[in-house]
């Protein structure tokens, strides 16, 4: 499935064990998120690039998510760039939450999504 010409995938493609790129900004986070998600909001993003690199997996696949999928797609056209394989999260936050997948306050409580 492609977002424009960026690489993108449902979130039903998703597996406990891949790698959660969360570009929302800081209260879309704290009201709720995946578990286990690395955030790094896109006003933030090429700034903190480097905590990306630490934390992701060498020649790994990062499945980036925001809300719906618009800014993923330009995180995502970012990393492709960098020479990173990267994909887009169709949906995003909304779709991750209508499937079902839990949603985390980080507080131990269930998070919703804004």
């Amino acid at each position: 499935m492609q977002f424009g010409s960026v690489p993108t995938v449902g979130v039903d493609a998703l597996t406990p064990e891949d790698f959660l790129l969360d570009v929302r900004e800081d209260d879309e986070w704290a009201a709720g998120h995946a578990e286990g998600a690395l955030h790094i909001p896109m006003s933030e993003f090429v700034a903190r690039y480097g905590e990306l690199t630490e934390k992701a997996p060498e020649g790994g696949r990062i499945f980036v998510l925001c809300r719906v999928g618009g800014r993923s797609a330009q995180v995502v056209q970012y990393l492709i760039g960098q020479g990173l394989d990267a994909v887009n999260v169709a949906g995003g936050m909304q779709a991750w939450e209508a499937a079902g997948r839990p949603v985390s306050d980080g507080k131990g409580g269930v998070g919703t999504i804004v």
